[in-house]
């Protein structure tokens, strides 16, 4: 744990609620997390220093993110908020951990085949907690004391590298505002001396308020999306009275469990760009990365249980900062899902072009009123959603896939002083079926992490779409 002198500039944060929005109620209980390597090439005795890192978190947290150190509850007005009081902070969660072993231990390689390159490294997840004697990183959580924030540097035996493994609240900050803050905090890092004399500003500095948001909202008429209207028709009528305040109930959630099924496919650069004009020229790498996917997995549980699924669901999270007057600097909760409900019989029988423009007819033309009818969903008919949820897995019933592309955030500028990450992983995340791109800097691949079961795993590893243009990691 930091020493307790790291956390004292924490009391001169300003007492106050954060009203939060719709879309961060929602969050509860689920999580932003990763892990970054840093590899110590000059060999210097404090390579990214535990208390260095916390200092600047603390600075950072009051100067510009006081909803990390609050705790929440819903205020006089009934309102779900974030109530910061130097008394009573949720403090920070930080510690060093020392692994009994070599990174490279849990290292997987892969050739690059460019000329006079190194081999392709990737971190194995499921290796390092089944092989490394650490125990399950804890994870962020309001239903513990201290762990809405939980960061680890792990500091391997015999070797140059360090992970970075931080764990956050996604009710803090969708997966862009988590990525702008990560940067936010090694900006902070790099320049401590000046932060310190006051001497410093941050060069693009984050907007926490909530109302900026909701004003936008306010401009906006409601659009129903299509796959309300697919749940509407497709689930039996259940009954379940909601109180009209939905922020008790949602602030209640419990923490979503965590799958440790993960699995890891690498695209190289080659492969992504043959499989796009294989598939469909026309479109984009990760459209068609999508359609390629929803195919495969459709066949794969098909292998698997027997027989096809009465749906194929493909989901793709989309940012509402590009798609109204919402600034882009906006560090809480702006992203929601578009959800594709597909024909199983289309999805495996019909060449990957139509279902590209399947998924397109569904996840390219979001407008802002869908995100605006998606707010007001779960205002007023949350229990719609919670059955929905229900649906969304992978069974004999139905097929899914949620990808959330992370390709082009700014991942690997996350810079403490010490130079920019050199192998970006996952640890283990919520819900079976969900998906991560990461772009892969050593190689300009992609990274795929997928939760998805092991028996359904090893059927999608036989299908030949996922043979000729993915790499398995693990």
């Amino acid at each position: 744990m930091a020493d307790a002198p790291s956390f004292e500039y924490l009391r001169q944060v300003r007492s106050q609620d954060i009203v939060l929005g719709t879309l961060d109620l929602s969050e509860f209980g689920i999580l932003i997390d990763g892990l970054y390597f840093y590899k110590n090439e000059r060999h210097p005795t404090d390579f990214m220093s535990l208390n260095l890192l916390t200092r600047s978190f603390c600075r950072i947290a009051v100067d510009h993110y006081p909803i990390l150190l609050g705790r929440p509850t819903v205020n006089s007005a009934g309102k779900g908020v974030i109530r910061v009081d130097p008394d009573n902070l949720c403090l920070p969660d930080f510690a060093d951990i020392n692994v009994d072993h070599p990174a490279e231990m849990f290292f997987e390689t892969l050739p690059d085949k460019a000329q006079d390159s190194s081999d392709v490294v990737f971190f194995n997840t499921r290796k390092f907690y089944q092989t490394s004697g650490v125990g399950r990183l804890p994870k962020a959580s309001y239903h513990r004391d201290h762990a809405s924030c939980v960061i680890r540097l792990l500091r391997f035996r015999d070797s140059a590298y360090v992970a970075l493994a931080f764990s956050f609240s996604h009710v803090l900050f969708d997966g862009i505002g988590g990525i702008s803050f990560m940067n936010h905090w090694a900006e902070y890092t790099r320049n401590l001396g000046d932060v310190v004399n006051s001497a410093y500003v941050l060069s693009e500095q984050p907007i926490s308020d909530r109302e900026v948001m909701e004003k936008c909202f306010e401009k906006i008429e409601p659009v129903e999306p299509p796959f309300v209207k697919h749940f509407k028709k497709a689930l039996f009528p259940v009954s379940m009275e909601m109180p009209k305040n939905i922020a008790p109930v949602l602030m209640a959630s419990p923490d979503v469990d965590i799958i440790e099924e993960q699995h890891l496919l690498h695209f190289t650069a080659d492969n992504l760009e043959q499989m796009r004009q294989d598939i469909d020229r026309n479109e984009s790498t990760n459209i068609t990365l999508a359609a390629l996917m929803t195919k495969n997995i459709a066949l794969a549980n098909q292998r698997t249980y027997g027989r096809l699924p009465k749906t194929s669901y493909m989901v793709i999270p989309y940012d509402s900062r590009v798609r109204c007057d919402i600034p882009k600097q906006y560090a809480g909760n702006a992203s929601f899902a578009a959800i594709a409900p597909l024909s199983p019989e289309m999805v495996v029988n019909e060449p990957y072009k139509v279902l590209v423009q399947a998924i397109k007819e569904h996840v390219s033309k979001v407008e802002p009123g869908y995100t605006k009818a998606a707010i007001l969903t779960i205002e007023n008919n949350l229990g719609l959603l919670y059955q929905a949820s229900f649906t969304l897995c992978n069974s004999p019933e139905s097929s899914y896939l949620c990808m959330t592309s992370m390709r082009f955030m700014p991942i690997h500028n996350v810079d403490f002083g010490y130079g920019k990450p050199c192998i970006t992983a996952m640890d283990y995340s919520f819900k079976e079926g969900m998906a991560h791109l990461l772009a892969n800097k050593q190689d300009g691949g992609v990274d795929l992490y997928l939760n998805y079961s092991d028996k359904n795993f090893k059927e999608l590893c036989k299908l030949r779409d996922i043979k000729q243009y993915a790499n398995i990691i693990y």
